[in-house]
């Protein structure tokens, strides 16, 4: 009994065309569409399958809907005197109503269920007028690549500042802040300062012990050094940041 017709529509019908150089992977689409109302399983084989990389190379096609199939041929020396006898078979079947394992449905389909299709490959090289027109492009695309930089960098300073303006503000409201504090610490310390020397003369006066008098002074050397500290900290961090507005308003 002669197998069924292929119930699916391939495009390409009968020929892959893979276009070289064939130096690095080439990869042809098959498009495979099931204008049925039943599910339709599939397979894609090959004569040469480890020349080619198939995906998917099986699977369960919808009604009504399409599946696009990569076949990737793997970089090798082309010889333009020699033909391609390398072929490719789509084989195809109604899927079962209730399809659990489709392993199982290809194992158990009878022959008079089973539907292909068969194509050939044909290698092509890229004549001397395309490369001659890919190499153009490339010199076009480049050359407008290179005329948009050259327009950006002769864009007015003032453009590219106008768009920083919500940060400028923040930035000189920060400056605010941190002048106030800073002059906030330097009060608090002149103030300590004064504390401790009040207390430095009474202790002197109350004829306290040495020990005592060097711990008061220990105590107060540290506590200097830290606002010394916090004090010279932000003041480093509102040079930097007036370094900044300068710049930005160059």
């Amino acid at each position: 009994m002669a197998r069924p017709e292929q119930v699916l529509v391939l495009e390409p019908q009968h020929e892959l065309k893979f276009r070289g150089p064939f130096t690095d992977v080439v990869t042809a689409t098959l498009k495979l569409t099931n204008p049925t109302d039943r599910n339709v399983c599939f397979k894609v084989k090959t004569t040469a399958p480890r020349r080619y990389c198939v995906r998917p190379n099986s699977g369960v096609i919808d009604a009504g809907n399409s599946v696009n199939v990569s076949v990737m041929l793997q970089p090798f020396d082309y010889d333009p005197n020699e033909k391609s006898k390398h072929k490719f078979m789509v084989q195809s079947m109604l899927a079962p109503y209730e399809m659990t394992d489709m392993e199982g449905v290809w194992k158990e389909a009878k022959p008079d269920e089973l539907m292909d299709s068969k194509l050939r490959c044909a290698f092509e090289m890229p004549v001397e007028n395309d490369k001659t027109h890919e190499s153009e492009t490339n010199k076009t695309v480049s050359s407008s690549a290179s005329s948009v930089k050259t327009e950006l960098s002769t864009l007015p300073k003032s453009a590219s500042a106008s768009l920083d303006d919500g940060e400028v503000k923040k930035i000189m409201e920060e400056c605010k802040r941190l002048q106030m504090e800073v002059q906030r610490l330097r009060e608090e310390n002149k103030q300590i300062r004064e504390d401790d020397g009040l207390r430095k003369r009474k202790v002197t006066s109350m004829g306290a012990p040495y020990s005592s008098s060097s711990s008061a002074m220990a105590t107060s050397a540290m506590r200097d050094e830290g606002l010394s500290t916090r004090i010279l900290a932000l003041c480093v961090l509102f040079f930097v940041i007036g370094v900044i507005i300068g710049k930005l308003a160059l």
